[in-house]
């Protein structure tokens, strides 16, 4: 994740069945302990930079029970990098549901197990039918952004403060508060999270080394990023803006939108396409007909991340025309991951090499 490639590359949502496709298809990822474990190690051998988990503790019905079957994000990343030489792991946290006296320590424990190559990734709030598992009840949206703060104070503290402290905040007042050991080298983990709210943003400029953004429309995504880069400057910041991708590469282009076309559209899983969309709130934005229609194939095609579909020319290509927008990352996510990471080794990242984007792995 340090290195000096200009478009860092990961995967995403390995960790859950169907990764990100909402589909009937009888070739969609299975989500076993062992073709994660091998798609890791592909992946750290080929250079990519890291794996992002999406911690699930539910599916979204439909026919498949979209993302039913998910490994929990700390044991399973733990368990990567044990296996693993090079790439960054991921564990994603929901703060309302975990303690942050217990967090700190499961993930500093990880981050030795890694030697320094743990990341967290923090939610600080989801959807309502999750939590009602734990009986817990969400607050307003902005007031978890806050409770998001105090909560990684807590961490932060706990993994950088000698000996022991308070802490007496709003939400968690914390007495003799003490962590060790401290995280692997001295370091602490790389930190992101993903928003596009007021509240948000400021959370992610404030704390978060990398934000996740939806891809969308260029024009857009350039206007964000130069925003969240300005409200991070006002902190003596930077951030980093990645984006999620989801890959069909052929060698035709025909092949790929044939493809394409077969697990999102024939075979969408569209009980779970519309609890999905209704979660993330589309309908409740006044989108246009054509627009809706437009996400509702990407959130069938990759959980309404951005679709790249062509040869690997075009895929190359369109990896380009994104790092030109100021994206310094992207998460990839296909169908069957253990059959689309070989073709995006060879036939892709040589290309994005010869672009400039990026250099052989070293390890």
């Amino acid at each position: 994740m340090y290195n000096a490639n200009r478009l860092k590359l990961g995967i995403f949502a390995a960790n859950c069945s169907s990764g990100t496709a909402v589909t009937t298809v009888p070739e969609r990822w299975d989500a076993s302990w062992e073709n994660n474990l091998t798609l890791a190690k592909m992946a750290d051998d080929a250079g990519f930079e890291f794996i992002l988990p999406i911690a699930r503790w539910r599916g979204y019905g439909g026919e498949t029970n979209f993302q039913g079957e998910t490994l929990e994000t700390i044991t399973w990343a733990s368990g990567l990098l044990a296996g693993t030489a090079d790439i960054t792991v991921f564990g994603t946290v929901h703060a309302p549901l975990w303690h942050p006296v217990i967090a700190a320590k499961q993930m500093v424990t990880v981050d030795h197990i890694g030697r320094g190559r743990f990341g967290l990734n923090i939610v600080c709030g989801w959807n309502q039918d999750e939590f009602d598992m734990f009986a817990v009840d969400q607050r307003p949206h902005d007031d978890r952004y806050a409770y998001g703060q105090e909560w990684w104070d807590v961490v932060r503290g706990l993994w950088e403060t000698p000996g022991g402290f308070d802490y007496a905040g709003q939400y968690l007042r914390l007495e003799n508060l003490q962590g060790d050991p401290k995280p692997y080298g001295a370091r602490r983990p790389l930190v992101m999270n993903a928003a596009s709210s007021e509240a948000g943003l400021d959370f992610a400029a404030r704390n978060c080394d990398v934000l996740f953004t939806a891809l969308i429309e260029h024009e857009r995504t350039t206007k964000a990023i130069a925003a969240i880069k300005a409200l991070a400057g006002r902190f003596g910041r930077t951030v980093d803006v990645y984006c999620s991708t989801h890959l069909v590469c052929r060698p035709t282009r025909r092949e790929a939108e044939e493809f394409y076309h077969y697990y999102a559209v024939e075979n969408s899983d569209t009980d779970a396409v519309e609890r999905l969309m209704e979660l993330q709130g589309l309908y409740a934005q006044s989108y246009p007909a054509e627009l809706i229609e437009r996400f509702r194939t990407r959130f069938a095609g990759g959980h309404g991340s951005y679709p790249i579909i062509g040869t690997p020319d075009e895929v190359a290509a369109e990896y380009a025309r994104i790092a030109d927008l100021g994206v310094a990352g992207a998460t990839i996510a296909a169908i069957d991951y253990l059959d689309a990471v070989p073709v995006f080794r060879d036939e892709v990242l040589p290309r994005l090499e010869r672009l400039g984007l990026r250099t052989p792995p070293v390890s």
